[in-house]
């Protein structure tokens, strides 16, 4: 059975809004994108987690499915062809099929059912990176097991969090936890709604 992995990049204060560039999400006004600063070994944490796996497989609402489609295809870089090749599941009420991003497959039904079927599913983990409709979707139903976070030593303030008002109350056991020379914290929980 595969497990649903969020992996996200966390302010203190627990904005996940925006963090690449300061135009990739300003709904509600948020004036503060591009806050989460490159950090090797944040990334080769995130690297081993997929590693650990046996590769990516993605599960995506559709704003970040489209961010990143918009984004990465526009980038020479190493992201791009892992993104490509990797399975894409895409939650969303909008969107249609054939979607315009390779190995790109479209939920049927409604959310929860689809992605507890895919847990099913032979093939690795199912990653969820930023898509916080999606995450705030899949945590009543007990769906996610698993946090990979990268919490920067910053508050913001102002803007959209993962654990929003209204999250159900969950337990998270710390798997793994570690602080980059740079100061942030690389925190790997298991998840049990309470």
């Amino acid at each position: 059975m595969a497990n649903v992995v969020v992996i996200n990049h966390l302010t203190l204060d627990g904005v996940m809004q925006s963090p690449g560039r300061r135009d990739e999400d300003t709904r509600d006004g948020f004036a503060h994108g591009g806050w989460a600063r490159p950090d090797d070994e944040a990334q080769a944490a995130v690297f081993a987690r997929v590693d650990e796996s046996g590769g990516l497989r993605l599960l995506l609402g559709r704003r970040t499915y489209e961010e990143m489609l918009g984004y990465w295809n526009t980038q020479d870089g190493p992201f791009k062809d892992g993104l490509n090749n990797a399975p894409k599941y895409v939650a969303s009420r909008t969107l249609h099929e054939p979607l315009p991003w390779p190995n790109s497959t479209l939920l049927q039904g409604e959310v929860g059912d689809a992605v507890a079927e895919l847990k099913q599913q032979p093939g690795g983990d199912l990653f969820v990176m930023g898509s916080g409709a999606l995450i705030r979707t899949l945590m009543p139903r007990g769906l996610i097991d698993e946090y990979l976070l990268v919490i920067h030593p910053l508050v913001l303030g102002t803007g959209c969090r993962m654990f929003a008002d209204g999250a159900p109350p969950t337990e998270l056991s710390l798997v793994d936890g570690r602080t980059t020379e740079r100061g942030l914290l690389i925190a790997r929980y298991q998840a049990r709604l309470r």
